[in-house]
């Protein structure tokens, strides 16, 4: 289902039952898996990568370079960037193109959690079933089972796959003592 008012390039790949709603833009090249969600007013840039059943909640903006695994939940109003050094003009005072600019990478992985408002800067990559805390910036890569937040983000312990902290000491992979599962 795609909203009359969303603006999807024809050039852009997107698979089976996804729901994309009102305002969302969906950039050339961008490939969106099967059963995805993209809420209002998403902006997904040329060239993403978003897995199969993905939510991506409202307001969110996603640029060129990200890729999201499969199952990856990101909040309302995150903003995925790739520029490390952003700047409008040239020291000689020109406006800059896309040859001016350096392009970084954000890899999140596997059920990755982002709460609402968190920012992931260039070159972090966000590891398996990762959860961040609302209003984060991410400026260092997340292990697998992270728990994240801050600003900067820091480290705090580790999830299950549920969602749930792990006790302190335990790592991440470890039995969750709420749901007893062992990833």
């Amino acid at each position: 289902m795609i909203h009359p008012t969303a603006d999807v390039s024809p050039q852009a790949t997107i698979g089976e039952n996804v729901k994309i709603w009102h305002q969302v833009q969906v950039r050339e090249r961008a490939v969106i898996g099967d059963n995805c969600i993209l809420g209002k007013n998403t902006y997904i840039d040329q060239e993403v990568q978003v897995g199969s059943n993905c939510k991506i909640q409202n307001n969110s903006s996603i640029y060129r370079g990200a890729t999201m695994e499969n199952g990856v939940f990101i909040g309302p109003h995150c903003v995925l960037t790739n520029d490390k050094l952003p700047r409008a003009i040239t020291v000689q005072g020109i406006l800059k193109t896309d040859s001016d600019w350096e392009q970084m990478p954000i890899l999140i992985k596997e059920g990755a959690s982002l709460g609402a408002r968190t920012v992931v800067l260039p070159g972090i990559t966000i590891g398996r079933w990762a959860m961040i805390g609302a209003g984060s910036i991410v400026t260092k890569d997340v292990p697998d089972y992270g728990l994240a937040y801050g600003n900067p983000a820091r480290l705090q312990g580790y999830v299950c796959p549920c969602g749930r902290k792990l006790e302190v000491g335990k790592k991440g992979g470890e039995r969750c003592d709420f749901c007893n599962n062992h990833p």
